[in-house]
């Protein structure tokens, strides 16, 4: 503690100090990340938590995070879910909160930015660490795409459509993804071989178990949608990776937004996928005086705007702009976590980023593994820090495109080593 805080005035006293040198400092008023965990992710509409609403997945989760790092429940001061679909989630993670063992001095709150929800709960709750307002809390991210969700096909005012960025914004997806195929020629074949790449990766990191670090069993109930009848079942694996997936026999699947495309398909788009995530955050010198296992520290993130029809390609310049902060590139970067909405936008931001792929979804992405929109952001620490510390590498990016043009991404140090 006597060096930590020695640090910290040395730190004051040297303000330009920037970098990996800079991020990778331990000081007692770090955010760190003590727990990471998920639930499998299952298919929407007929995988194994098709019938299981959000209210319970969260209470289920969370119940998890107490027992996984026997923290007292007490000490969680808020919580936060990232939710898009569900117009309820601010009174569900409240609920579910307080069944799961919280006490009621324990707050929650909801936030939605669309496929970043995630990741911006994450920052809340970093956000209220860092400013004093809290010393402990917990972000989930949960998404039940089996349920029915808003409309959001509605037109807006009509003063407001005169705008057409702002009409823009009610583009479906697969039309932004096919502006970005045309507008940036990226072809089929191309999206094709990246998602066959996704599939591969992702076999073969649940072959080999790498999995297993991260997700946490969840216990549900089954409807079988012929005979009417429910059996328990606890789900321990994802459901996304089709495994023997090759480039061939995605080129035979037919496109699936033929009116605005011909390059998107259900087999290089994103699954539609169930499922939940969470990640415990405190300050550092609380998990040393807690004994709570420090896996990273969570150092920032930011957000940017685009034009809405091409909001796939959002990370391209929400990455950039997070470097930046840090005075870091991408070469010092040594894993990286990308939503895959779609190949399009993942092809356009590998080649307009440079980046290295080898060291990019390491294990498969939302091609292959699903992505639950408001899951995503706190899945793909959960992910990215559990293969920092396969590979005891240091540090993660995330990142991700957001619907109506957006982009977010995250940075953390693993020390987990």
């Amino acid at each position: 503690m006597a060096t930590e805080r020695l640090n910290t005035i040395l730190n004051h006293l040297t303000p330009n100090k920037s970098g990996l040198s800079a991020i990778t400092q331990k000081n007692p008023d770090d955010v760190v990340i003590t727990l990471a965990i998920r639930t499998p992710l299952t298919k929407a509409f007929k995988g194994g938590l098709k019938d299981t609403q959000l209210d319970f997945l969260v209470y289920s989760l969370l119940k998890k995070v107490i027992q996984k790092s026997n923290i007292d429940p007490q000490m969680v001061e808020d919580i936060c879910i990232g939710n898009v679909n569900d117009g309820r989630a601010a009174y569900t993670v409240r609920a579910a909160a307080l069944a799961a063992g919280f006490p009621n001095t324990t707050a929650a709150s909801s936030v939605n930015r669309f496929c970043s929800s995630g990741l911006k709960a994450t920052q809340d709750i970093a956000n209220q660490i860092t400013l004093g307002n809290i010393e402990c809390g917990v972000a989930i991210g949960a998404e039940m795409m089996s349920a029915p969700g808003s409309q959001t096909a509605q037109p807006f005012h009509e003063e407001i459509m005169k705008c057409q960025e702002a009409a823009d914004c009610l583009q479906p997806m697969g039309q932004t993804s096919e502006n970005v195929g045309k507008d940036f020629n990226i072809a089929r074949e191309t999206q094709d071989r990246y998602a066959a790449e996704s599939h591969q990766r992702a076999e073969r990191a649940q072959k080999a178990g790498w999995f297993d670090d991260e997700i946490v069993p969840i216990t549900t109930t089954v409807k079988d949608p012929k005979s009417g009848e429910e059996k328990q079942v606890t789900l321990t694996k994802d459901e996304g990776p089709r495994w023997g997936t090759t480039y061939e026999s995605l080129s035979k699947i037919r496109p699936a937004f033929p009116d605005y495309g011909d390059r998107s398909t259900g087999g290089n788009s994103s699954q539609v996928t169930d499922g939940a995530a969470a990640v415990l955050l405190m300050k550092r010198s609380t998990a040393q005086r807690m004994n709570q296992p420090i896996l990273a520290k969570y150092v920032g993130a930011t957000v940017t705007g685009l034009a809405p029809r091409i909001m796939g390609i959002g990370p391209s310049l929400a990455i950039p702009k997070l470097l930046g902060k840090y005075n870091l590139s991408l070469e010092d970067i040594d894993i990286i976590e990308l939503n895959e909405a779609f190949a399009s936008m993942a092809v356009y931001c590998v080649n307009t980023l440079g980046i290295d792929t080898s060291k990019m979804n390491v294990r498969g992405g939302a091609v292959s593994l699903g992505h639950p929109l408001g899951a995503t952001g706190t899945r793909q620490i959960c992910t990215g820090l559990s293969e920092c510390r396969r590979q005891k590498k240091r540090i993660l990016l995330t990142s991700m495109c957001i619907g109506t043009g957006q982009g977010m991404a995250g940075l953390f140090v693993n020390e987990v080593l």
